[in-house]
C-alpha cells in the first residue's frame, strides 16, 4: 500500500519533468531563461558539492556531509525556520487558548489582532532592519509573524467549536474549570492547532527565503538572490527544489506527528 501510494505521488512531478526536459531538448525554451532539468540537476550536484576535500585526518565525515554551499544554506534557512516558528506558536498558543476560552479576552484583544492580521509579514521588512538591524533577529521577527496568526486563529477557532455538551458533561461529573479546559477543550481543539500549525510551518518557510534576501548574508533565499545578479537561472531552481524538499520533509514529519496524536479522532480511523 505505501509502495502503491508512493508511485502515485511520483508520477505527476515524474511526467512533468519529461515534458519539461523534453521541450527543452527541442530547444523550445531559452535555457538561460529556463534550463532543462538535466541542467538544473547538474547545478545542484555541484551546489550540494563540498567546499574543501575531504581528509579524514583533518575533518570528520559529518563534517564533510554539510560542508557543502548548499547543506550549509538549507541547514541556516531551516535553523531560522524552526527558532521563527517555535517563537511565534510559543505566543500564538496561549493567547489563542485563553481568546477562546474567555470571552472578555477575545473581546478586548480580537479588535487589534484582527487589524494585524491582514498585514503581510513582509510589510514589516524596514521596521525589523530598524528594530534589529541586519543578520538573524530580523529574520526570527519575521518568520515568527509569519508563524503567530495561523496558529492563533486556528487555535481560537479549535477551542470556540467544542460541543456544549461535553462541557456539561464534564460540570455533571463534578469537573472543575482547570480540569474540563485539560482535559475536554485541550483534547478537542487539537486538530484546530496541529492543522493551523502546519499551516504556520508553510507561511514561514514562505517568509525565510525573503527574510534571507534582505536582511542575512547566507540561506537558501539569499543564495536565490545572488544567483539573479549573475543570471544563474539553473541555480536558482536548484535553490527553488531545495526549498520545495525541505518543506515536503517538515510537512511530512508534522503529518506523521499529527496522525499519532489524534489517533483516538474520528477522522483518522
Amino acid at each position: 500500500m505505501t509502495g502503491s501510494r508512493l508511485l502515485r505521488g511520483v508520477l505527476v512531478p515524474l511526467a512533468a519533468l519529461l515534458i519539461w526536459q523534453g521541450l527543452s531538448a527541442r530547444h523550445v525554451f531559452n535555457p538561460q531563461v529556463l534550463p532543462s532539468p538535466l541542467a538544473v540537476a547538474i547545478r545542484w550536484l555541484a551546489y550540494l558539492k563540498p567546499l574543501e576535500a575531504f581528509d579524514p585526518a583533518q575533518m570528520s565525515r559529518a563534517r564533510w556531509l554539510v560542508s557543502g554551499e548548499l547543506p550549509q544554506d538549507a541547514l541556516g534557512s531551516l535553523y531560522r525556520v524552526l527558532v521563527g516558528f517555535l517563537l511565534g506558536t510559543g505566543l500564538a498558543l496561549p493567547l489563542g487558548l485563553a481568546m477562546g476560552y474567555s470571552r472578555l479576552c477575545h473581546a478586548l484583544l480580537d479588535p487589534l489582532l484582527q487589524i494585524l492580521r491582514p498585514i503581510p509579514p513582509i510589510a514589516y521588512i524596514p521596521l525589523a532592519i530598524l528594530w534589529f538591524g541586519l543578520g538573524n533577529p530580523p529574520a526570527f521577527f519575521l518568520i515568527s509573524l509569519g508563524a503567530f496568526f495561523p496558529v492563533l486563529v486556528n487555535t481560537i477557532a479549535g477551542v470556540q467549536s467544542v460541543d456544549a455538551i461535553y462541557l456539561r458533561v464534564a460540570r455533571n461529573l463534578g469537573a472543575g474549570r482547570f480540569t474540563t479546559f485539560r482535559r475536554v477543550i485541550l483534547p478537542a481543539a487539537a486538530p484546530y492547532i496541529l492543522a493551523g500549525a502546519r499551516i504556520g510551518m508553510g507561511t514561514a518557510f514562505i517568509v525565510v527565503i525573503v527574510s534571507e534576501m534582505i536582511a542575512v548574508n547566507n540561506g537558501l533565499g539569499y543564495r536565490i538572490l545572488e544567483a539573479r545578479e549573475y543570471m544563474w537561472s539553473d541555480k536558482i531552481i536548484a535553490g527553488m527544489l531545495t526549498i520545495g524538499l525541505l518543506g515536503l520533509g517538515i510537512d511530512t514529519l508534522m503529518g506523521a506527528l499529527t496522525r499519532r496524536m489524534l489517533r483516538w479522532h474520528r477522522g483518522l480511523e
